[in-house]
């Protein structure tokens, strides 16, 4: 494929903070409701999909970050991947493959409680596999932290033996695995989500999980407590359960704390928003940041994330998030 070239930031010598796996998405945004769309509804494109969300926030919270993903032979591919470089993330070890892109359409929401429209049947990103994940064997045994997640897991068989293979090289090389289940009933069955979590979560070191969404589906209650507590049976060592747009529930070795989320006073789109918290929570981990630091940084970064339109619309500066994280524990 030719086009005009993609700036690549030059691979850390001894490896990334963050790596993150998983699917970028072309990302159509309506002007209206979706259920309002009639001929002549205006539209933009931009790039998401929550590998690039969290990519995109780890990078902004300090971490030398990379993508590991399969994009398409379309005219799209690069544009998309110089967004992504534009938001500080290498993409110089994102693989091609002869697919379309994966795209979806969306509307504007606050509450993270939206309809998608998703084009993804044989994407480019569906096509990873372990044959990638031993290509990037290097990267994933010389860098400090993985990010992957049940979409990632349920695109196709072959990506869903790419997550487990990558997260099991990460563990086994003593790295840190963040997963979040994300759990879309359109791509995959309960059962075979529940299967793969019971694989992935004792490799974990931060499982991050909604509640009621993932938890209903996954672990059969709405109630954050004992979610984050089956969650924990399943071997996840800390889990970060969300429980609406403002508070987080976090169970360490069985310790909970309870944490409120800053208010976000002009709030546009949560789209990525639980993306984005697990990529700077993330980050921060790999950075030194105790969890408590972490989990501040994160959950203050997704509230200023929600002023943007789409999954990358807005990725708030470190500056602006510890700035609101400092001041919602004085407040």
């Amino acid at each position: 494929m030719t086009g005009p070239a993609v700036p690549r930031p030059a691979a850390p010598p001894t490896g990334y903070d963050v790596l993150v796996l998983g699917e970028v998405l072309v990302e159509v945004h309506a002007g209206t409701a979706l259920r309002d769309a009639v001929d002549g509804t205006p539209a933009r494109i931009s790039y998401s999909g929550d590998a690039l969300n969290a990519a995109a926030a780890a990078a902004a919270a300090g971490a030398r970050t990379a993508l590991l993903a399969v994009v398409g032979d379309d005219e799209l591919s690069v544009p998309l991947l110089r967004r992504a470089a534009e938001l500080g993330v290498d993409v110089s070890h994102v693989r091609r493959a002869p697919h379309p892109n994966g795209a979806y359409l969306l509307s504007a929401d606050t509450e993270g409680d939206r309809a998608f429209v998703y084009w993804r049947t044989r994407s480019a990103g569906s096509t990873l596999s372990v044959r990638h994940i031993a290509s990037w064997r290097h990267l994933l045994t010389g860098s400090t932290a993985l990010v992957t997640s049940g979409i990632t897991g349920a695109l196709s068989p072959s990506s869903r033996a790419a997550v487990l293979a990558a997260s099991e090289t990460v563990h086994a090389a003593g790295g840190h695995v963040s997963y979040d289940p994300n759990f879309r009933s359109r791509l995959t069955g309960r059962e075979e989500a529940r299967e793969l979590l019971a694989r992935i979560a004792p490799l974990t070191g931060l499982l991050k999980t909604s509640c009621p969404g993932d938890a209903r589906a996954l672990v059969d209650t709405g109630d954050p407590r004992t979610a984050a507590a089956r969650y924990r049976a399943l071997g996840a060592r800390t889990v970060a359960v969300t429980a609406g747009a403002d508070r987080l529930l976090l169970d360490q070795d069985g310790v909970l704390t309870c944490h409120s989320v800053p208010v976000n006073p002009d709030p546009v789109d949560a789209t990525g928003a639980g993306d984005c918290f697990t990529g700077t929570a993330t980050a921060r981990l790999a950075l030194g940041d105790t969890l408590a630091d972490a989990v501040a940084y994160g959950t203050a970064a997704a509230s200023l994330s929600v002023s943007g339109r789409g999954g990358t619309g807005y990725v708030p500066p470190f500056a602006r998030t510890a700035a609101l994280a400092a001041a919602h524990r004085s407040a």
